[in-house]
């Protein structure tokens, strides 16, 4: 079961709705996720690529430009050093093509995933040194690589970091924090406590664009020239999960309209080897489906081939890259379902579900793929988990965990660093390693120390407004587009009708796996609900309420006594010319 919310941040609507020429339901969906000020509500209203702040603003990015020109004028070599994920790759592909247009002379190397772990590494730092580089530029990376950072100063080079996550820091006894920064050159990212920019929730991709943007203002190059890298940025904050307000938002709308109109190569042949050719691309596009294969490659292979996809110029590379990360997320899609299932069978079998907090360790999956499991584990069970799988090291066991709302992984595994090898991440994600004979000591403690309550382990679903299905029409659904693009920190609006009246019901699909439901609203209108989830146990909780005879009148469309509570999203289904109003049904009572 779930707990409902229903949303009420108190705010003048009307004033808001008369202001901004929207609704009042409009303006009530935007309280709701906390955009209270004018002008980040015009920002959230109009999107618009003249809101995108100064990136002059961020500290030491005069510093890092400065460097980057010097060392171009010098005819230095630049190295870039990013990660192996989406967001990695897509900051590499923006400061490559950033930095060539500028006249530098530039490469990457990322780090693999197995062999190396996350960021920039001392063997990267003793290549670089050997292959002449003078100047590195991190991005995606490096706020925490206090060592391969002094190695890379010590041998005579320059390091720029360009990163997005928490500064690390140490805890005083007085409650206060004391903040610590690698010995880069300059360090460029919008979380540190003295940087006056004014949005801190950039992805790394979306730091490396303000870095080239700042580039081309000192060097005269038109600013609309890095537009064309919004498509990246785009990709890579969805993916990220990182807040859709602010320059978040204007970054993703600009980004996908870029997408929907790409002339690069990479971009439409991974658009045409997923098969979404005839579609329109928009953030679950990104977040579910291209994002998840240029991901693949860091995964079980090499991140290269994302990179190179979006760097060449040659159509039938293009078309080798992208159909091996399509083939790559396939075999990572089939491996994570043989992984999911083992890790269920540990659970089920060594009885840890009652446990606040979940720590298996399964030896027998990818540790690459530990994070997807892991969440996966989580949204099952709805609460905070973290897998741990076999590593290269004998006796080491490698993972990654994720979170629940209220409860920050971060901090409580930060709390048991004495029992860790590596460790990194924030409040709803982890990865770390550590020996395997500590696994059974970091559960317990973990457990120990929790104060998660029972309704903290009740999944929550917020809903934005009471709204009668006879409220729904055209007009209303083409106003809520403009709350588009959806994801973290502006998910897609949900909201609720109390005892509808269930008509008729039907089962869809050829694996019968979608529920239609003839719904009479208050007036007696019918409308047509669609539902996607557990059709077995939705017949079993009502037949537990209302009876056989009754759910078994609701199939044949005659008179019974169903009455439900839904949550619901407001859509338009076209089909075959024909457009009429539905309601997706997303949790009912």
């Amino acid at each position: 079961m779930e707990k409902w919310f229903l949303r009420n941040v108190k705010a003048d609507l009307k004033e808001i709705s008369q202001t901004f020429g929207v609704g009042i339901l409009f303006s009530k969906i935007m309280v709701n996720r906390g955009i209270m000020e004018h002008g980040m509500m015009d920002s959230y209203i109009h999107p618009s690529l003249d809101k995108l702040h100064n990136p002059k603003l961020m500290r030491d990015m005069d510093l890092g430009v400065d460097m980057i020109m010097a060392s171009i004028e010098a005819g230095k070599k630049i190295r870039i050093v990013g990660d192996y994920d989406q967001d990695g790759t897509s900051a590499i592909v923006i400061l490559h093509r950033g930095l060539n247009r500028c006249g530098a002379y530039v490469d990457y190397a990322i780090p693999h995933r197995i062999a190396d772990g996350y960021g920039i590494n001392k063997r990267i730092v003793k290549e670089a040194k050997k292959d002449g580089i003078g100047l590195i530029i991190t991005c995606d990376n490096g706020i925490s690589a206090f060592e391969p950072i002094k190695l890379a100063r010590e041998l005579g080079m320059e390091v720029i970091i360009t990163d997005h996550h928490d500064i690390p820091h140490n805890n005083l006894e007085d409650g206060d924090r004391e903040y610590q920064f690698p010995d880069a050159n300059a360090i460029i990212n919008p979380k540190r406590q003295d940087c006056d920019y004014p949005f801190e929730e950039l992805c790394g991709a979306g730091v490396a664009l303000k870095l080239v943007q700042a580039l081309y203002n000192k060097m005269g190059i038109d600013i609309e020239e890095s537009y064309e890298m919004l498509e990246y940025a785009a990709m890579a904050t969805v993916c990220d999960v990182v807040d859709l307000i602010d320059e978040n938002r204007i970054i993703v709308k600009e980004g996908l309209e870029r997408i929907n109109d790409s002339d690069n190569l990479g971009m439409m042949e991974l658009i045409r080897a997923t098969g979404l050719g005839n579609r329109k691309i928009d953030t679950y596009s990104l977040g579910f489906i291209l994002g998840p294969c240029i991901n693949a490659s860091g995964r079980l292979d090499s991140a290269d081939i994302a990179v190179e996809l979006f760097l060449t110029d040659d159509i039938g590379e293009a078309r080798r890259y992208a159909d091996k990360l399509y083939g790559l997320n396939e075999e990572r899609k089939a491996m994570t379902a043989k992984g999911y299932e083992r890790v269920i069978q540990r659970i089920e079998h060594d009885g840890l579900d009652t446990s606040d907090v979940l720590v298996v360790y399964e030896p027998d999956i990818h540790e690459s793929i530990a994070g997807i499991i892991a969440g996966k584990v989580k949204d099952r069970y709805y609460r905070p988990t973290i897998v741990l799988t076999q590593s290269r090291d004998e006796g080491v066991v490698k993972g990654s965990g994720r979170s629940i709302e209220g409860y920050n992984i971060f901090a409580e595994v930060y709390k048991c660093k004495d029992l860790l090898g590596e460790f990194g991440g924030h409040p709803m994600a982890v990865g770390l390693s550590m020996n395997m004979d500590k696994v059974e000591d970091l559960s317990n403690r973990l457990n120990e120390q929790s104060d998660l309550t029972e309704e903290d382990l009740l999944p929550k679903i917020y809903i934005d407004a009471h709204l009668p299905l006879d409220y729904i029409d055209y007009k209303l659904i083409e106003e809520l587009q403009l709350l588009e693009p959806f994801g973290r920190a502006n998910p897609r609006p949900l909201f609720a009708e109390r005892d509808i009246p269930v008509k008729k019901a039907t089962v869809l699909g050829s694996n019968r796996n979608v529920l239609k439901l003839i719904l009479s609203s208050r007036s007696g209108r019918n409308v047509e609900g669609i539902y996607f989830g557990d059709i077995e146990r939705f017949d079993t909780r009502i037949t537990d309420i209302f009876g056989e005879e009754e759910v078994s009148n609701m199939y044949k469309g005659i008179d019974n006594d169903i009455r439900l509570d839904l949550v619901y999203v407001p859509a338009i289904n076209e089909y075959m010319g024909n457009r009429n109003l539905q309601i997706i049904i997303q949790n009912y009572r």
